[in-house]
């Protein structure tokens, strides 16, 4: 019976980490409404691809990906490590997604240099 019980809730909390990660899937309209990305599964990782740029955004382009390698907590909040491809740095990131907005903060140079970013789901 407590091995029933305890397997029963290694499932109920599995389950529940599942659905918070689920949070963060689908795509997004970037505050400033210079971009929209698509977040997804990218293998044991999740990926934020570009799917729109605004012409004339620079240093930004369609299919520019973001490789996220992030856990996700408590209410809302996922925290670990981004790597960007396409300029070849690494970020700590904090993703901190509310219903159908999302905000997220990346800092480079050992957290001295940080920039946030708020988004809006797209239905």
């Amino acid at each position: 019976m407590r091995s029933f019980i305890l397997t029963a809730a290694v499932f109920v909390w599995g389950y529940a980490g599942i659905a918070l990660a689920a949070e963060i899937d689908g795509q997004w309209a970037r505050g400033d409404g210079n971009a929209t990305v698509i977040i997804a599964p990218c293998g044991t990782d999740i990926c934020a691809v570009n799917t729109w740029i605004k012409p004339g955004t620079p240093k930004e382009k369609k299919g520019d990906k973001l490789v996220m390698t992030i856990k996700s907590g408590v209410d809302g909040v996922y925290s670990g490590r981004a790597y960007d491809p396409q300029r070849e740095l690494t970020y700590n990131l904090t993703v901190t997604v509310n219903g159908d907005k999302m905000t997220t903060r990346g800092c480079i140079v050992a957290g001295i240099l940080c920039k946030a970013i708020d988004w809006t789901r797209m239905n």
